[in-house]
């Protein structure tokens, strides 16, 4: 009996049970209060919109998602030839960087239009910032039609444009969807990789869901290379908060 999953549906899949269980181990890491960007209390009291509402918003966008994989997979794939690696770890290593730099810069003009517009900003981006204070399953929280314009149809240039197997897309993709939901997780932890190797981490981006940072810090998800092209570029430090825990500031030198 074959039971043999294909690559699409994996590619399709996968990143989203990565998203739930990455999320779920935040979940527990919450608890250790020296390591939070910002306390219990005020994740509670900030945020605009139950967690609730922030689950059954993520489901939504991940089954949106989901559809346009398949549809995508389905107009570009074949899965027999995507059965077997193809491609020398060079080529997949600039397939990969090609699509992170696809992907930053779709999703960094996107995200800032939707600030500068306020038409856009007021009835689609506002929603995710809702969560003031954010956390790793609040990462994919958005408006349905700024999910399918910011992640999903730049998740589909990336693949596109870089060239990549159904295969290869299921490593992008869920080392992509790690890296969103560290950036939302409102920790900065001893030891952590992408807070330690990127410099757009989830520090970085708290910054940018702060009131004083709003106008700031719109690179996602890997680099802040456009934010420093484009002089949006709000650099911190992290220091400690007077009640424990830690706290995201502007850089003394910068003016806000």
């Amino acid at each position: 009996m074959n039971l043999r999953v294909s690559d699409e549906l994996l590619g399709t899949f996968v990143p989203i049970v990565v998203y739930w269980v990455y999320s779920g181990i935040y979940v527990i890491l919450g608890s250790l209060g020296d390591y939070r960007l910002h306390s219990r209390k005020d994740e509670d009291d900030k945020n605009l919109v139950p967690k609730g509402s922030v689950v059954r918003g993520v489901l939504l966008q991940q089954a949106l998602q989901a559809i346009v994989a398949i549809l995508l997979f389905t107009v570009t794939g074949n899965d027999s030839e995507a059965s077997v690696f193809q491609h020398s770890s060079l080529v997949v290593l600039r397939q990969f960087v090609v699509a992170m730099l696809v992907l930053d810069t779709w999703q960094y003009f996107m995200h800032r239009f939707m600030h500068q517009n306020k038409f856009l900003y007021r009835h689609i981006h506002s929603q995710h910032h809702r969560l003031v204070v954010p956390y790793a399953f609040g990462a994919l929280f958005n408006h349905p039609l700024e999910g399918l314009i910011l992640d999903t149809i730049g998740g589909a240039l990336s693949f596109l444009l870089s060239g990549m197997s159904p295969r290869t897309s299921i490593f992008f993709f869920s080392f992509a969807t790690l890296k969103t939901v560290d950036d939302h997780c409102g920790l900065w932890l001893p030891g952590n990789l992408f807070q330690c190797l990127f410099r757009n981490n989830s520090a970085y981006h708290d910054i940018h869901h702060q009131l004083y940072g709003n106008k700031y810090n719109f690179s996602q998800p890997f680099f802040v290379t456009w934010d420093r092209i484009l002089g949006t570029y709000m650099p911190y430090s992290i220091e400690k908060r007077a009640d424990g825990g830690l706290e995201a500031r502007p850089a003394r030198d910068c003016k806000i």
